[in-house]
């Protein structure tokens, strides 16, 4: 089956708008309501966790209803819907906690509103991945597809990453003359969570009316145990599962505490200006990654050998960080050296892991005698939600220890400049928890990777044959 160039426009749109979303919340909800709103940042830590924990009931379960509903516009389009409506509105509450509120209430909403958003936000992105596997023949179109759809989804991660903080200044001195830091920052986030949530309700409307699922396979639905019994006979899709939370945690934590590094340790008066500078500059090099590099070095390497690549190429750009940010150079374009090789690595990483886990269905298929798309795609959407929980655990822990938030750097708030207000040991430990620690995660799941991983591109069309020979058999 071929796709037309609008089918393909209008998924890639779809990526767009949901990533805009998950990266606004994945990426600043813990700043907002920690040094923005002022509550407690181990309070936010538990509270980002135990979400995710939540999701690891919710999410296969969502996997399952999906699998299971029949109605006339298919059974990915209503759920994909209604949880983008529903989603679009809990982004917008989110960012806009009331002022007024005790510290006790904050947290309370914090709370509720930061669930709920991952519950809906469930609800749109299983059966946004499980479409591929359903419109799409396993080989190089699915892989085309995937790379089209991530490569989409960089440019919605990478527009929240390069627009937010210039677009959270700039609605937020709309509020009025002489307010403060926290008050701009409040008006800010909140306008800005309502443009990004207008834009993805109108980004997955456009999904939902040029694409319909063309799968001649009859998935089969699955109780609840039968779906974990699935999960966990399928070896390939847990290798993949791990792998995503290993380089997804690496990659978040760092995504959590970066700003944090530019506003109390690299410092300034504009502070913002070289965070916006930085997260341009590596936010182009991994749109570039996913739609120019990612294809050049698929032409002479495959996919494992490319996933070897990218983790090397993450881990030297880690190591390069930690060297030029202790050295103590204070342009922050010598900072796009390092950017260069992570994010790069980062972007290719997400288009390869999607094709990974894509892989593993047909695998699955072949191994238990069943296709379980939203089954394994619901895992994907838990494991990079849990990823994030994990990350911002653990950058909350470490702004706990070590006192980093606008309410410490008060004597510094006259000039703007908040790394005045912050000890060289804080300062220290910031860098060691942002570059330090996801090198380890990332050489951890090399390892694991190369020891689990057997789907190699020869194994694929070996299975992929397979099965285009059963589904022949089973029609004569």
């Amino acid at each position: 089956m071929n796709l037309s160039f609008r089918e393909k426009a209008s998924y890639g749109l779809g990526a767009v708008g949901k990533d805009m979303v998950y990266m606004l919340s994945a990426s600043y909800v813990l700043y907002y309501y920690q040094d923005v709103m002022g509550v407690s940042a181990f309070a936010m830590g538990i509270i980002l966790l135990i979400a995710r924990i939540f999701d690891a009931f919710n999410d296969p379960i969502m996997g399952v209803i999906v699998a299971k509903t029949q109605t006339k516009w298919g059974k990915f389009r209503p759920w994909l819907m209604i949880g983008t409506l529903t989603n679009a509105v809990l982004l917008f509450l989110m960012f806009s906690a009331p002022a007024s509120f005790s510290a006790g209430s904050l947290t309370a909403y914090a709370a509720i509103t930061y669930i709920m958003w991952g519950v809906t936000y469930t609800m749109m992105d299983i059966p946004y991945w499980s479409m591929i596997p359903a419109f799409t023949e396993s080989g190089r179109e699915r892989e085309n597809l995937t790379t089209l759809a991530r490569s989409a989804a960089g440019v919605g991660s990478a527009l929240v990453m390069i627009l937010t903080m210039k677009f959270v200044y700039g609605l937020g001195n709309i509020g009025g003359d002489n307010l403060s830091n926290r008050k701009i920052e409040m008006y800010g986030f909140k306008w800005f969570a309502l443009i990004v949530a207008i834009i993805f309700i109108v980004f997955i409307t456009i999904t939902c009316m040029n694409i319909k699922e063309k799968s001649t396979v009859n998935m089969k639905t699955a109780s609840v145990s039968d779906m974990f019994k699935a999960l966990l006979s399928n070896d390939q899709a847990m290798t993949i599962v791990v792998t995503i939370v290993l380089i997804n945690c690496a990659v978040y934590i760092t995504s959590n505490l970066v700003i944090y590094f530019f506003k109390y340790d690299f410092g300034g008066e504009s502070w913002f200006d070289g965070y916006t500078l930085f997260n341009t500059f590596g936010g182009g090099i991994q749109i570039l990654a996913m739609m120019l590099f990612f294809p050049l070095l698929r032409k002479f390497f495959n996919t494992i050998k490319m996933y070897y690549i990218c983790i090397i190429s993450a881990l030297l750009g880690y190591a390069a960080l930690f060297a030029i940010i202790n050295i103590g150079i204070g342009s922050v374009y010598v900072t796009f050296i390092p950017a260069f090789f992570i994010f790069a690595a980062n972007g290719m990483l997400q288009v390869l892991t999607t094709i990974f886990l894509a892989n593993t269905v047909d695998y699955g298929e072949i191994k238990n005698s069943r296709r379980d798309e939203s089954v394994i795609f619901s895992m994907q959407t838990f494991v990079v939600k849990l990823a994030s929980g994990i990350a911002a655990f653990v950058a909350s822990i470490s702004l706990s220890i070590f006192s980093l938030s606008s309410k410490a750097t008060t004597e510094a708030e006259q000039t703007m400049d908040l790394s005045k207000g912050v000890s060289d040991s804080s300062k220290m430990g910031l860098r060691m928890t942002m570059t330090i620690l996801p090198i380890i995660g990332l050489i951890i799941a090399v390892v694991y990777f190369k020891k689990k991983y057997i789907l190699t591109d020869e194994k694929i069309e070996e299975i992929s044959k397979q099965i285009k020979d059963r589904r022949q058999q089973e029609k004569e």
